[in-house]
């Protein structure tokens, strides 16, 4: 039987702080010789964080994260460790360092650079071309970078023809809810196929708008996920491997065969770089781990995990939301608490994530603002323990009305009236981050993002719109969830009752502008993520006339959705890097 301890550093590095990122990638190395493991790996790009974007066109930076590397090397005596960083020679490269026993033994260049909804690594960097094999005195295996595994053929399946025993994948793969469960299948179905171990290193952590869940983890050469990573938290991931199962699943596949012999034939066995450094010697005399025992397979029982969409997107927005502040050095958040649901969840979020002694409410009550508006606010911030101020801006408004009495003369009251209260109130939020340095939270939900619902340089003031990505219906679905993690509901009954309301007119509804949120986020859903035309979405049931509607809407409101704050994103298609659509646009679909 042959034994290997592995090891995964599920960590969260930041964006450009390359001392930073050293020391949590030495803590980790650290950390993982105390437990023998003897193959430690660790996220792509996790020396530079993920994604650095410009940061790439600097040459400083680039040297700077290559002699990060350099100076690791001591660390790795007895142990080998791979650590994704950007290389250079000709061009720039997405790369993994493999370290081994104090040397530098081999470099790993990604080969699919994906170049498609967030992603824009063509700009950045060159495509690799080859694949490489390392023998240590324990395994043998190989490398590849984050999309490099997606594909059912590609750099995987070279390794396993090539006799890799462990496939290694090193990821930055950004959250949308239902992606685990998407991942999951591919790496069990590439580790089925190659009948080869592959360990999948997630990163962990917010950045700007993209959020990654980490989820870690290792499949066996019969496809089952025998250990995963914590989501949206940092963990160190052990597992011991009998390697010896890679070779019995092998003597038993006829395809196996078929495959090596084709490839020896075609001369298309990838190098190997066999290493002369030593890996310190496996001491368990057993490779099953507790939490790897099998048992009786004949006794069928279900194991698939418990998946609550509604826990994972509130997760991925709370490490979203700590990450922003934290990483730029923000302690405390303002949030403009109406009275409404969006600024409940946001408020909810934000306790959660930073606590409530880092959160400030103030509502911002006009001549028009319902007293239960204001009462429900009061509650709100009574139930999560976060201070509340109250500003009434009714004097504000008049003044501002009295000064524009003469510019206005002959026209009639509309919109412009209703924007101005929207926007003393950001004026005034934004009056008191600057004030205290706090920052402002922004609470518009993707529905009225799209179809332009809400107040440029008002209510979309602020540095974070922690909801703009979270169409209306899932965030009562998310209020609710919260709701139900305590034995009393922090957010009030009313606010999940009431009609919803921007509250800017006399008995203004939303339902006075906009279809009922069902049929909306329907539209919304088929147009902005599916892609899907006016017939199209007519034909999945929507009335042609409010279809019509919606769109122009949408279209028509680009310029503000290119003006606002960064979101965070939880759904396959949000705005901003993921949907980039130009400003002045006269397209009609």
């Amino acid at each position: 039987m042959r034994c290997l301890r592995v090891g995964m550093a599920q960590i969260n590095p930041v964006v450009g702080d390359l001392t930073g990122n050293r020391k949590k990638i030495l803590d980790n190395i650290r950390k993982a010789r105390k437990q023998g493991v003897q193959l430690l790996t660790f996220p792509e790009l996790v020396v530079t964080g993920y994604p650095p974007k410009d940061l790439l066109l600097k040459p400083k930076f680039i040297r700077k994260n290559i002699d990060i590397i350099d100076s690791i090397l001591p660390e790795t005596e007895g142990i080998c460790v791979i650590i994704g960083f950007v290389d250079i020679a000709e061009d720039l490269y997405n790369a993994a360092a493999i370290l081994h026993d104090g040397k530098w033994i081999g470099t790993q260049h990604k080969i699919y650079l994906p170049n498609y909804d967030v992603f824009d690594e063509n700009r950045y960097f060159q495509a690799g071309t080859t694949s490489t094999l390392y023998d240590l005195d324990c395994a043998l295996f190989g490398v590849n970078i984050c999309e490099d595994i997606w594909f059912p053929g590609g750099p995987t399946m070279e390794m396993a023809k090539s006799g890799a025993e462990i496939v290694i994948n090193i990821s930055a793969s950004p959250f949308h809810a239902g992606k685990g469960g998407m991942r999951k299948q591919m790496i069990s179905t590439r580790a089925k196929d190659n009948l080869t171990f592959v360990l999948f290193n997630n990163l962990i952590g917010g950045q700007d708008d993209l959020v990654f869940d980490g989820r870690s983890m290792i499949a066996d050469p019969e496809g089952r996920i025998v250990i995963t990573g914590r989501s949206f938290a940092e963990d160190l991931i052990l597992a011991d491997l009998n390697l010896s199962e890679v070779r019995q699943h092998r003597l038993k596949s006829p395809r196996n065969r078929r495959n090596v012999l084709e490839a020896k034939m075609a001369g298309n066995l990838l190098p190997v770089i066999v290493s002369e450094g030593k890996t310190k010697p496996f001491r368990k005399r057993s490779c099953r781990q507790k939490i790897n025992v099998r048992t009786n397979p004949f006794l069928l029982k279900p194991s698939e995990e418990i998946y609550n969409p509604y826990e994972e997107v509130y997760a991925a927005l709370m490490l979203g939301l700590a990450d922003y502040a934290g990483k730029n050095a923000f302690k405390k958040v303002i949030i403009g608490i109406s009275g409404g649901i969006d600024s409940a969840l946001t408020a909810a979020l934000a306790v959660d994530a930073l606590g409530a002694s880092n959160v400030v409410g103030v509502a911002m009550p006009s001549g028009i603002s319902s007293p239960e508006s204001l009462d429900d606010a009061r509650t709100l911030a009574e139930n999560l323990h976060f201070p509340l101020k109250v500003i009434d801006i009714e004097e504000i408004f008049q003044t501002f009305l009295a000064t524009l009495a003469n510019p206005f003369q002959g026209t009639k009251r509309d919109t412009t009236e209703e924007n101005i209260q929207a926007r003393i109130r950001g004026i005034l939020l934004m009056a008191l981050s600057n004030k205290f340095g706090y920052l402002v939270l922004s609470t518009g939900n993707k529905s009225e993002v799209a179809v332009g619902y809400a107040t440029l340089y008002g209510d979309m003031a602020g540095g974070l719109a922690v909801l703009s990505d979270v169409p209306k219906t899932l965030v009562y679905k998310l209020a609710d969830y919260r709701n139900g993690l305590g034995e009393e509901p922090v957010i009030p009954r009313r606010i999940l009752t009431k009609p919803p309301s921007a509250e800017l007119a006399p008995g203004q509804k939303d339902s006075d502008t906009l279809p009922d949120y069902e049929i909306l986020d329907g539209i919304l859903h088929a147009y902005i993520e599916l892609d899907h035309g006016t017939d199209e979405i007519v034909a999945r049931g929507y009335d042609r006339a409010i279809v019509n509607d919606v769109i122009r809407m949408i279209d028509r409101n680009e310029y503000k959705r290119q003006q606002a704050a960064p979101g965070i994103r939880i759904t396959p298609r949000a705005f901003g890097s993921g949907r980039r659509l130009p400003i002045t646009n006269k397209y009609r679909g």
